[in-house]
């Protein structure tokens, strides 16, 4: 199925490499941002490596460039947003979009996290980001999903990603419509991490990552063992 996706505060390295991964899929991006210039300069870039990548069966989709609202309205009430803003602008910017994302399916894939001598966790009243998110936004359905992956992993579309996606949330159908859009990034693998309070432990384990990945010079993501292969495991986040 494709999608209309708008990436809030895209224009980032995580924006810019899930704009790529889901525009390789066929899906129909717009990159949002606080500036609609930077976001249409970013949308070109990931539309010229979209463009220049190997050749596949899939027909690709497009990348285009507006403001944070612009992009909201663009993909309307049966798209997705994917929020990849800075923990510091979280609050700020769902506050400012909660009407236009009210009855949409809102994935956040925000990590709260400080660099000193190191990434440490950021503390959230609500426990995690994506429960503040959910606070924030009583008429959206939130998803948390696509923390664990690198950045630069994304953004190289040479780069196979085995890894899993761990998806959080209290909405079994939003659950599910995240999970197959992972599974539509070739090589990655959707396991459902149940309801959304255990987002705080997925926020948590990217902080990990990031230092395990800055001692090791490496990009070390999540595979989890011993499931089945289907792509799709469990039905709802009510564990």
């Amino acid at each position: 199925m494709t999608h209309r996706i708008a990436i809030v505060g895209g224009t980032g390295p995580e924006g810019r490499g899930l704009a790529t991964r889901f525009a390789l899929a066929g899906h129909a991006v717009v990159l949002g941002s606080r500036d609609r210039e930077r976001a249409a300069a970013a949308a070109a870039d990931v539309m010229a490596v979209v463009t220049g990548a190997a050749p596949t069966d899939q027909p690709r989709g497009t990348v285009s460039g507006a403001s944070n609202a612009e992009a909201v309205d663009a993909v309307g009430l049966d798209g997705l947003v994917v929020l990849t803003v800075p923990f510091e602008a979280h609050r700020a910017t769902l506050e400012s979009l909660a009407p236009a994302l009210a009855g949409m399916i809102v994935v956040d894939a925000v990590v709260p996290v400080r660099f000193e001598r190191g990434p440490r966790p950021v503390e959230v009243p609500e426990g995690s980001a994506a429960e503040q998110a959910a606070a924030l936004l009583p008429g959206a359905r939130v998803v948390a999903a696509f923390h664990n992956i690198a950045a630069e992993a994304l953004l190289d579309p040479s780069r196979v990603l085995h890894e899993d996606v761990l998806v959080a949330s209290d909405h079994a159908e939003a659950t599910a419509v995240v999970s197959a859009l992972v599974t539509e990034i070739a090589s990655l693998r959707a396991v459902n991490a149940g309801p959304l309070r255990f987002a705080r432990y997925l926020e948590g384990l990217t902080v990990l990552l990031i230092g395990i990945n800055g001692r090791y010079k490496t990009r070390s993501g999540v595979r989890i063992e011993g499931l089945p292969e289907a792509g799709i495991v469990g039905g709802g986040g009510t564990a």
